[in-house]
């Protein structure tokens, strides 16, 4: 056995996506926003699963409430990597650190090369990226890519209390989220970036798929974006204290 067929081996053995018996997937998220009460159960179990350190956050949920008192309403909105088949984290990243698996899409991170150098942080239009303090390089959501590695869904799945998340293979008709982008309208957060986003939502609230501002645009909105969002500048990686 020569050198390329032993790490063809390893390779099939470290992960069962890879085997050549293994059909290759294309995993994406439906988030119906009809279903989230706001409850942040997946946030808590993503921070849980991931290790994620406190005051981080590889997903999270947004809230504002809109509104004049006493009728007002509380509408929220999450959010997460968003897995995109042209992902400008990958384009810029000079040690490829940051790839994009070929074998389901998933967007993952090689830790042992990333040198948080931050360009990736600066790159992504969804503010889903962030430098992890424990770890010294940037860090994201990747699907629980081991856990679906091992044929299970992602931690914030399992956690949603209302169901309001659904997470399987496009590229699988018979799918329950092929059957539910089949059939049910859905939008995707900056189509216009032509990033081509893997997370869909089922009637997000216009408002909350941006950074919220005070302007005439928006006056009801009373909670500002730029206080909870993970990486509302690209300067704070630096600092490494």
């Amino acid at each position: 056995m020569n050198q390329t067929e032993i790490q063809n081996t390893l390779q099939q053995e470290a992960s069962p996506l890879v085997k050549s018996d293994a059909k290759p997937k294309h995993w994406a998220m439906v988030v119906d926003q009809r279903r989230c009460i706001g409850c942040h159960s997946c946030t808590v179990a993503c921070k849980s699963e991931n290790n994620v350190p406190l005051g981080y956050w590889r997903s999270w949920v947004k809230g504002i409430q809109k509104g004049t008192f006493p009728n007002v309403t509380n509408m929220f909105l999450r959010r997460l990597c968003n897995q995109c088949d042209s992902p400008p984290c990958v384009q810029v990243c000079p040690v490829q650190a940051t790839v994009r698996r070929p074998e389901d899409g998933v967007v993952v991170m090689y830790y042992g090369k990333c040198i948080g150098c931050g360009m990736c942080i600066a790159a992504c239009p969804y503010d889903a990226r962030f430098f992890n303090p424990i770890r010294h390089t940037a860090d994201k959501c990747d699907f629980c890519s081991t856990r679906i590695e091992n044929g299970l869904n992602p931690a914030c799945v399992e956690a949603c209390l209302s169901r309001a998340l659904i997470f399987g293979d496009i590229d699988d008709p018979a799918s329950e989220i092929s059957r539910v982008l089949a059939t049910t309208p859905t939008s995707v957060i900056k189509p216009e970036l032509g990033t081509k986003p893997k997370v869909y939502y089922i009637q997000p609230d216009h408002a909350l798929k941006g950074r919220i501002l005070f302007s005439e645009d928006f006056e009801e909105a009373i909670v500002n974006y730029k206080k909870s969002i993970p990486s509302p500048t690209a300067s704070y990686w630096k600092n490494q204290e």
